[in-house]
């Protein structure tokens, strides 16, 4: 049986297996998956955000996904057999920006930890291959990542 692993360097008050497992039932996956987060500062996002997509500003979120075309389609191990890690297949990396959370926490009227909730979703939603650029694809991703915070118990 399969699961989503998140790994998490920064000790945090975030259940990181519950949100992996809502984001992972969401989207019908079976095999070992993982996925990393990791909390920066704001410096460290900008530079990030700068030197990996142009943009000079400091952002909530980034996603790094290791897979291509994968967008709505069952993960199996053996079909990307360059991206495994131990018996686990590495989807990618997700950055936070705590200090750029916690102002929009505020500024939305919510918990910093509901919002970091969000983003993790919102990061893992990207490393499946789900966007938001276009509005179809848009309506596709906000609808997975709503099944998902339902199962959290987090409605928007």
């Amino acid at each position: 049986m399969g699961r989503l692993y998140i790994e998490c360097l920064q000790r945090k008050r975030i259940n990181l297996r519950k949100i992996a497992g809502a984001v992972y039932t969401s989207l019908g996956q079976t095999d070992k998956l993982k996925a990393e987060v990791i909390f920066s500062s704001a410096e460290e996002i900008q530079k990030l955000n700068s030197d990996t997509r142009g943009v000079n500003a400091v952002t909530d979120v980034l996603s790094y996904p290791t897979l291509d075309g994968i967008c709505g389609k069952l993960l199996r191990r053996e079909d990307h057999l360059t991206e495994l890690d131990g018996n686990y297949l590495f989807i990618g990396s997700i950055v936070l920006c705590e200090e750029r959370i916690k102002e929009q926490a505020k500024e939305l009227g919510h918990s910093t930890e509901r919002e970091i909730t969000y983003l993790i979703v919102h990061g893992l939603m990207h490393l499946f291959g789900y966007d938001h650029i276009k509005r179809n694809d848009k309506k596709q991703m906000r609808e997975r990542e709503k099944a998902a915070l339902i199962m959290l118990g987090i409605e928007e």
